[in-house]
């Protein structure tokens, strides 16, 4: 079981949550000048990163807020959860 911390209601159990994929991927800001295959590459083509890993949550069954959690992906540990916008914790970046 995982406990995934929020950074306004607290540690919870993962079933409160649901994942939103890598963090801090920006949205292109022209997309109608993107091909298709650059469109393609934006909406699939996500870091596979064994180890540390950034990545968005949503409270979906407390607060509704999303935030960033940065997570290893071999060990399943939670390194911190911060809110979108904010650094994430030392040492924790993909």
């Amino acid at each position: 079981m995982l406990f995934i911390p929020c950074p306004w209601c607290g540690e919870r159990d993962e079933i409160e949550f649901h994942s939103g994929g890598e963090a801090h991927i920006e949205r292109p800001k022209h997309p109608e000048k993107l091909t298709d295959a650059q469109w393609a590459d934006y909406l699939f083509m996500k870091k596979n990163t064994k180890g540390n890993y950034l990545e968005r949550w949503v409270h979906n069954q407390g607060c509704g807020r999303w935030f960033n959690v940065a997570r290893n992906t071999a060990t399943n540990k939670i390194l911190g959860s911060y809110k979108i916008g904010t650094k994430p914790p030392k040492g924790a970046g993909s």
